[in-house]
């Protein structure tokens, strides 16, 4: 697993193109990882939806559910299935759709300086063992690759949009993540 810094690819990950980005305001402000879950439908594993939403070719008729989000443009840089698959939908040095409106440590629009990592599940389910094995190593490589990330610079969405947003959720392992990077891990915003 390498991370390609002219291009911004993960030579590990399956690569979905993603229409849902633009520049960034400052490329060498790559300085937040922001972990996310999601599930499409939701609560449902495995599914082909997710590269559907993130491409802008979501089935309005496929699930009721469908209607309701078809109209959003998002995006995220990557997303770790269950089975540990990686998929890359926007190269690193552009600006991923994923955060909204949010805050972290007296900046808004975290976008701008984010990286976005999915991990596919839900606020109320533990996420595998395949998914850490395969986030952790990814961590390691954005680290690794840019200079302007810390350690102690991940965190969840839950913690920069908190009034909007719950996941990665309880069931996400931060004590895990904390011992593995030796910080204390969720990194919450404060003002």
């Amino acid at each position: 697993m390498q991370i390609n810094k002219d291009t911004g690819i993960l030579s590990s990950a399956r690569q979905v193109p993603s229409p849902n980005h633009d520049k960034r305001p400052d490329i060498n402000d790559i300085s937040l990882i922001v972990i996310h879950n999601i599930s499409l439908p939701p609560n449902e594993f495995g599914t082909p939806w997710i590269d559907a939403l993130f491409t802008n070719q979501l089935p309005v008729d496929e699930h009721p559910f469908f209607a309701e989000i078809s109209q959003l443009r998002v995006s995220s840089h990557l997303l770790i299935r269950r089975t540990g698959e990686i998929v890359q939908y926007v190269p690193f040095h552009l600006r991923a759709w994923h955060a909204g409106i949010s805050f972290y440590q007296g900046r808004e629009v975290c976008n701008d300086f984010s990286i976005g990592i999915e991990m596919e599940g839900t606020d109320d389910k533990a996420f595998t063992e395949e998914q850490y094995q395969q986030l952790e190593l990814v961590l390691d490589n954005l680290l690794n690759t840019y200079p302007s990330l810390k350690k102690e610079h991940i965190t969840g969405h839950e913690h920069i949009a908190p009034e909007r947003k719950t996941d990665p959720g309880p069931c996400f392992d931060w004590d895990r993540l904390s011992r593995k990077f030796n910080c204390k891990l969720p990194s919450v915003c404060t003002t």
